[in-house]
C-alpha cells in the first residue's frame, strides 16, 4: 500500500518559516557561545604616539584609578576637515573651565579608527600645542567601526567622567555640564550612598552611572520637515529600540554619552559589538544602575 503525502502551500510556507528560525537561531546560539569568553578587545594592546618623541607609550587602563576629572573620548575615521572645529571649540571651552577652576582637570582621548586622511596630522598638530597630559590620540591600526573606537577610548581613559562625543561638533561642548548635574543629583541620592561609608573617601567615579545626551524634543520639527517614508522608518527603529531596551530611551543616535568610570568599567568590558546599535544601548541599560536622559 502506498502512502502519498500532499503539501499544501501554507503548510510548505511554514515549513519553509520553520527551518529559516531554526537555521538563525542555531546561528546566534552558536555566536553568542563564541563571543561569551572572547575578551580580547580588553586585552589588546592601545598605544598613543608623543608627537614629540614619535615612541609609542602604552596607554592607562579603565581598571587604574582615575588620574582627572573629566576624559573626552572623541573616535574619528576621516575627520581631517571637521577635527580642527570641533577640538579648537572644545579646548577653548575646557581651559576656560580649568582657569577658573584649579580642581578642573581633563583630557581630550582622540581615537583614530584607520583613518586614511589627514586625521592622525592634525590630533598629532593639537597634541603638540596642548601637551600629551591633555591631549592624545590612540591609533588603532585600520578601521574597526565606530563602536570599537568608542571602547578603545573608553577603556584607556584615565577620568572620573568619561564623555563620548562625535567630530562633527553636532553637540556644544558645554553641554557636558548638563550631563554633570544630572550625574551629581544620582550620586547624591541616599539610595546610591552607603550611610555608613566616610563622605570624604566618596568619589562620583565609584557609582556606575550613565547618563545620556537627546535630541528628542526636536523630533516634532523634524517630522514635519522630513519625506513621509523617513518618519516612516524612524517610528519603526523607535518601536524596534522600545522591544530591545525597554522604556526610557528616547534618542539612541545622539553621540553625547557621559559614563562614571564604575560605569564604563562594566559597560565597556563586555560589549562585543564593534557597531554602534539598539543592542549596545540594551547592554548599557542592563548593566548600569543608572540612566538619565535629558
Amino acid at each position: 500500500m502506498e502512502f502519498v503525502i500532499v503539501w499544501t502551500m501554507v503548510e510548505l510556507l511554514l515549513a519553509l518559516i520553520l527551518v529559516v528560525a531554526t537555521g538563525l537561531a542555531s546561528a546566534v546560539f552558536f555566536e553568542a557561545y563564541r563571543r561569551k569568553n572572547n575578551n580580547a578587545h580588553v586585552g589588546a594592546p592601545a598605544i598613543f604616539e608623543d608627537p614629540n618623541s614619535l615612541k609609542q607609550v602604552p596607554c592607562p587602563s579603565i581598571f587604574d584609578p582615575a588620574e582627572k576629572y573629566l576624559s573626552l573620548i572623541v573616535p574619528a575615521f576621516n575627520e581631517e576637515l571637521r577635527l580642527p572645529g570641533a577640538l579648537d571649540e572644545t579646548m577653548n571651552y575646557l581651559q576656560q573651565r580649568a582657569a577658573k577652576d584649579k580642581s578642573f582637570t581633563y583630557e581630550v582621548v582622540i581615537v583614530d579608527d584607520g583613518s586614511v586622511d589627514g586625521t592622525k596630522r592634525v590630533a598629532f598638530e593639537f597634541i603638540k600645542k596642548y601637551t600629551v597630559d591633555n591631549m592624545r590620540i590612540i591609533l588603532l591600526g585600520r578601521n574597526h567601526g565606530k563602536g570599537e573606537a568608542i571602547r578603545k577610548g573608553m577603556l584607556h581613559s584615565r577620568g572620573e567622567l568619561l564623555l563620548m562625543l562625535d567630530a562633527d561638533g553636532a553637540t556644544k561642548v558645554n553641554d557636558v555640564e548638563k550631563l554633570e548635574k544630572q550625574i551629581h543629583a544620582v550620586a547624591k541620592q541616599d539610595k546610591f550612598r552607603d550611610s555608613s561609608a566616610d563622605n570624604s573617601s566618596f568619589r562620583i567615579s565609584d557609582i556606575p552611572i550613565a547618563a545620556f545626551g537627546s535630541r528628542a524634543h526636536l523630533e516634532g520639527k523634524a517630522l514635519a520637515t522630513r519625506k513621509w517614508y523617513r518618519n516612516f522608518l524612524m517610528k519603526g527603529f523607535h518601536l524596534v529600540v522600545l522591544l530591545a531596551a525597554g522604556p526610557g530611551i528616547r534618542d539612541t543616535q545622539c553621540g553625547f554619552k557621559m559614563f562614571t568610570r564604575a560605569a564604563a568599567r562594566k559597560i565597556f568590558t563586555n560589549i562585543r559589538l564593534n557597531s554602534l546599535c539598539c543592542l549596545q544601548v540594551w547592554k548599557l541599560k542592563a548593566v548600569s544602575r543608572h540612566i538619565s536622559e535629558l
